[in-house]
Order: C-alpha cells, then structure tokens, then sequence
C-alpha cells in the first residue's frame, strides 16, 4: 500500500507512546477525599468497600501517607452525630467542632498537605438538606448562605486553605468571598461546586455519612442532569462572584459538561470521581470482571483528558501508590 501518512508509527514503541502522549496524569493531579468521624474507632465503610470513617488519629496518618506519595491535597466529610444534627444546622460553625479539630491535627502533622472543607449543611442539618429547610418544605437560599458563611469563617479560623462550597445556593460564591475578605482570610480559596447535578450516583456517599434527605429530594438546588447550557451560566456565575476553581460533579458521567466549562474559562476545573462511579469499578473488579487498576487509571485519564486539571477521587492514594 503506497501510504504516506500512517498514524501507527506513534505507537510503534512504548518510547514512542510516551514521546506523543498528550495527557498527563501524575499524583499532583488528584484530591484524596476523607470521611471523619467521632471517637476512636476507624470503621469501615460498607456501602464504599476500602474507604473509611477516621477517627481524628487514623485521619492524620491516612492523610499523611496519600501525602507521602505525592497526593498535594485532602477534602474532608464529617460525620456528625444524631444529637448534634439540628433544623439550624448550628454546629456546622462551632469552632471546637469536628472538622476545625480535624484542620488543626492536620496542619500540625502535615504542614505542607493542603486541606480544604466542605462547605454544606447536610451533615448538621437534620432534615439532611444542604439548605434550611421551612416549615413548608422549601430550601431557604438566602438564610442558608448566611450560615454557610459562618461555617467557611470556622473553616479558615481553624487553618484551612481551601473552601469548597457543596450547597448549590444561589449567590453563595460571593457571599462566601465577601465574608473571608472581610475577616482576613484574602488567602483561602474558593473551590466552587459549580456544575453539581441530582445525580443517582451519590447514593454510596450518603450512605457513608447518613446525610440523605429526610423528606424530598435535592432537585431544586442541585442540577438536572439533562441540561448542559446551564452549567455554562453557572460557571460564569461563580467565576464573576470570585471562585478560584469550578468543580464538575460527578464526573465520569459528565465528561461533556467539564469539556464545556474547559472552552467557556481560564479558571482551572476540578472534577469529582464520585461514590456510584468509585463502587461500580469496585464492584466490577472485586467480581473478576475488570482490571481494577487498568480502569481507575483509564477513567482518571479520560476526566483528564476532557479539561480537567484536578480530580477529586477516592482511589487518590491507591493509584498515587502504584504510579511509575
């Protein structure tokens, strides 16, 4: 065959392959999400088989050995008892509360691990929304991003660096800048969730933290997941109120929606490799089905490869212990 242009001849070796490899994936690029709790007890997790529920001493050697092996950056999920859930959500800003004293261990331990929070009322609220709820069942906006405030206040007073609004509450980026100027924290980021669609794949995560909604479903703050244009007018939302990051979740299911934001802003994007995503290749590899470790680098690969310059996944560690 007379061909003057055969594309097989970048592929020809593996010296090759590396040469023409447009997409990179290294440990720097991943966000090791924790969950935490009260107590002494590390417990597993039964509905996200290999993740756990800390203690405060097994959340700072976790974290430590993910940093260890490259990992720059944790996300925390607290837990927080029955008794301390309330329609106010009032222990979300308690500054001796789990979560301050969780930054506070890490910064200590960790020095150059970067932490950063999550922003939401759904772990203390105990109707489970990540809003106020009223007595009629709505989601207050406006006086849930008031709370949200002083709980990022907390956040920072306790040492974080990064925020990460997880809410959806219209306005809240501002707000939430507004607020840490104010009090001196111009250095926290602003990780926002912009992109946060009602999706079924959060179903192992709620399991994990007993956070699902105690009556009705989260479809009028959290997105529809057959709009796309609309992620487009909330990332320009977010970037104009002062987010530092735009965050896509969940991402596996919505590679569209991270390539769209990659086109519409300069800002960097994170995506989140969330619990259905992380259980379905748990599931499929613990049955023989699937390489496990071929799969969590092939779909880490393709977030990266969509626009993505972060990701926040639970195979964070694992796949940093195993990379070169």
């Amino acid at each position: 065959m007379n061909l003057p242009i055969r594309p097989r001849r970048n592929r020809q070796s593996s010296a090759m392959r590396d040469l023409v490899r447009e997409t990179d994936l290294n440990p720097g690029h991943l966000i090791y999400p924790l969950f935490l709790q009260e107590g002494g007890e590390n417990t597993p997790i039964a509905s996200m088989p290999g993740c756990t529920r800390w203690s405060l001493d097994g959340l700072v050697k976790e974290a430590g050995e993910a940093h260890a092996l490259g990992v720059p950056a944790v996300v925390l999920f607290p837990r927080i008892p029955d008794e301390l859930k309330t329609r106010d959500a009032a222990a979300c800003f308690a500054d001796d509360g789990l979560v301050p004293r969780a930054i506070r261990a890490l910064k200590s331990a960790h020095p150059t691990l970067t932490i950063i929070t999550d922003v939401a009322l759904d772990p203390y609220n105990s109707d489970g929304h990540d809003g106020l709820v009223a007595d009629d069942g709505r989601i207050l906006n406006d006086e849930t991003v008031a709370v949200l405030c002083q709980q990022a206040l907390c956040h920072a007073r306790a040492g974080a660096d990064m925020v990460s609004p997880s809410d959806m509450m219209d306005g809240r980026v501002a707000a939430l800048r507004e607020a840490l100027d104010a009090a001196g924290f111009q250095a926290v980021s602003i990780m926002s969730y912009t992109a946060k669609y009602a999706s079924a794949y959060y179903g192992p995560f709620r399991g994990a933290l007993d956070s699902a909604p105690k009556a009705g479903d989260k479809k009028t703050y959290q997105m529809d997941p057959a709009n796309a244009r609309e992620a487009l007018r909330e990332a320009a939302l977010d970037e104009a109120e002062g987010a530092d990051i735009l965050m896509v979740k969940p991402a596996g299911p919505y590679l569209d929606i991270i390539a769209k934001i990659r086109a519409a802003t300069t800002l960097p994007i994170a995506a989140y490799q969330v619990s259905g995503e992380y259980l379905m290749i748990k599931s499929a590899s613990a049955a023989g089905w699937l390489d496990e470790a071929k799969i969590v680098h092939e779909s880490l690969i393709g977030i990266r490869r969509a626009g993505a310059d972060m990701i926040l996944t639970y195979f964070a560690k694992q796949w940093s212990a195993s990379w070169r």
